[in-house]
């Protein structure tokens, strides 16, 4: 008889796009056109929604405009519940990325029509197909490699470039086509980004591992009949929440803000409840949770101030900095292609040295700690440079310098998160936990769209100070309990002594 290689481990031997399996290379480009599109959009989204009519806009106030944009944020990773239940449930990961794919086009097309119905159809369209699509791509990066391949982290990372490849273009492209012709052609070119994503995963998807394609946890006859039920429920309960929300508001704005900032904390609680309770989850997966717990948490807290740069971050580039001050005229969408920059300069060195110090310091619990401090602390000097630097006399460097601090902190966190909730998640959850992760993001930028709402009138710096304390005292928790959670996760780390080079 002869032995047969499972295809998992044929492709996490082969060396064929960088050191890693080339499958790889397939879920690069799609992730790189998605983000062009989704970066592209959200750089000039805010603009678009609080400039005037006559402008081209649509006319809301800066703070409820400001606070849109983070619950459109918010809601773009809620809906990642969606996606990653399809997957897991019905249709399998390749599926659902592709139908995500085809919605976000549809949403930017309808983006690109210049009235204020379509606009807000659009909004919603790239919302829910964001939500299918972003979960199962990390999700099939997994599925590239063993449980224990050293290289997870290190491909996660590469990975990670692409994401902001495409969003390192998109603000130029994005900006220069506004200016030429109006917000409606910047997210015509995001549309034109979301094709190319599709044509390259059509293209390349038979490299990736067979488990992508498959339904790892399938409806049984009994869920299939209580399927129409529970969806039902859900709709009653978010227009619930959306009417009561608007009887105690006002306006239908602030309903759908708190509504999505409740359905984002129940979704997050639950996912945690029912993998804690489920039979499906082995004991060992059990204490898995619990290490993954606490850093879920510290998540939460540095999206709250990372995913402020199509926001407050946004609104102080155009209204706070002296554009001028380069000595020539900076766009303020420019300010969005600081990070991946960053990102593209640094990623490979951050790889290697993950690489270099495993199984030594930092574990992956203080490495989320430096990530959450560094992200609180970016706050911190954007609330001095706010108190230094009145009306719009900022430095371009200030806000350059502060992407610079959130980059080095996102390299620290992101990139190993995603690894960690491939590693820490319960088989029988898999895609379902990477929606949990990005639940992360959903919570924390629903809870800046309430201090932003809470905060309206106040003074930018209060704003930047309040969130960046908030985020170095949970950082400095993690660090202090981050024996503990490495602890209860070690046996899920990579085995380091098996490395082969």
């Amino acid at each position: 008889m002869t032995a047969v290689t499972p295809p998992a481990q044929q492709q996490s031997s082969e060396r064929t796009f960088l050191g890693h399996p080339r499958g790889l290379a397939t879920l690069f480009n799609i992730e790189l056109w998605e983000r062009f599109s989704y970066y592209g959009m959200r750089a000039i989204l805010l603009y678009y929604i609080v400039d005037t009519t006559a402008k081209g806009g649509l006319g809301l106030d800066q703070s409820l405009g400001e606070a849109v944009v983070v619950t459109y944020g918010a809601a773009v990773y809620l809906l990642s519940v969606i996606g990653g239940w399809l997957a897991d449930r019905v249709i399998g990961a390749q599926r659902s990325v592709f139908l995500g794919g085809v919605v976000i086009m549809a949403g930017h097309l309808s983006l690109a029509v210049p009235t204020a119905t379509t606009s807000w159809l659009g909004i919603a369209l790239v919302a829910l197909g964001t939500g299918l699509l972003k979960p199962n791509v990390s999700t099939m990066v997994g599925h590239l490699y063993l449980e224990r391949d050293p290289r997870r982290d290190s491909g996660f990372t590469i990975f990670y470039m692409s994401i902001n490849v495409g969003a390192f273009f998109s603000p130029f492209v994005v900006a220069f086509l506004r200016g030429q012709w109006g917000y409606h052609a910047g997210f015509a070119a995001a549309a034109v980004g979301m094709f190319f994503a599709l044509i390259a995963y059509v293209v390349g998807r038979r490299s990736l591992d067979p488990r992508s394609a498959q339904v790892p946890h399938p409806l049984s006859a009994r869920d299939r009949t209580r399927v129409p039920l529970l969806a039902g429920g859900l709709i009653a309960l978010t227009a619930a929440t959306v009417l009561i929300s608007r009887a105690w508001r006002g306006t239908w704005f602030d309903a759908v803000i708190d509504a999505v900032a409740i359905l984002s904390v129940l979704a997050s609680v639950s996912y945690f409840v029912v993998m804690f309770r489920s039979s499906d989850v082995t004991p060992t997966e059990r204490n898995h949770l619990r290490a993954y717990l606490p850093l879920w948490i510290g998540a939460v807290f540095f999206w709250m101030i990372f995913e402020q740069a199509a926001s407050k971050m946004a609104a102080y580039a155009a209204n706070r900095t002296d554009l001028d001050s380069l000595g020539f005229d900076f766009s303020p969408e420019w300010f969005q292609s600081v990070n991946p920059v960053t990102i593209m300069v640094l990623a490979p060195l951050f790889g290697l040295l993950w690489v270099r110090r495993a199984g030594r310091f930092p574990s992956t619990p203080m490495k989320f700690a430096l990530g959450v401090t560094l992200a609180g602390l970016s706050f911190v000097v954007l609330s001095a440079a706010a108190a230094a630097f009145p009306g719009a006399t900022s430095p371009v460097y200030v806000l350059v310098g502060v992407f610079v601090i959130q980059t080095l902190g996102e390299l620290c966190l992101s990139p190993v998160g995603l690894s960690a909730t491939t590693t820490l998640a319960p088989k029988a959850f898999a895609s379902q936990a990477m929606a949990l992760w990005f639940l992360a993001p959903a919570t924390g930028q629903s809870l800046a769209a309430q201090i932003i709402r809470a905060m309206e009138g106040l003074p930018d710096g209060t704003f930047f100070l309040t969130l960046g304390l908030m985020a170095v005292v949970v950082g400095l928790a993690l660090a202090a309990i981050s024996p503990w959670v490495h602890a209860r996760m070690r046996d899920a780390e990579p085995d380091h002594e098996a490395v082969t080079t």
